[in-house]
């Protein structure tokens, strides 16, 4: 039973430590590898296709979304109306 158990904890340890000898994600500051012709052409070309498709992007004017609910004038003062009186109806016992 305790050989089975030394080999899982080695085989759990082995698989991170594998892992960081695989060369996969370059580091910051490593140079690019050199590219073959056809793949600059290729890239050349996608960044053609990109600036034709900005080219298809119509000009959008200023938008105003509260546009419709506010008015161009400015707002009229509204005149108040005095209260009317009112008058005092039965008793008033106090």
């Amino acid at each position: 039973m305790r050989v089975f158990l030394a080999a899982a904890v080695i085989a759990l340890l082995a698989g991170p430590a594998y892992a960081q000898g695989q060369p996969s994600v370059p580091k910051y500051g490593d140079a690019d590898k050199a590219k073959t012709p056809q793949e600059i052409e290729t890239d050349k070309e996608a960044e053609r296709a990109y600036h034709r498709s900005l080219g298809n992007i119509p000009d959008k004017g200023p938008s105003d979304p509260w546009g419709g609910v506010r008015s161009d004038s400015a707002p009229k003062p509204v005149a108040k109306a005095a209260p009317a009186k009112r008058t005092k109806t039965g008793n008033s016992a106090n």
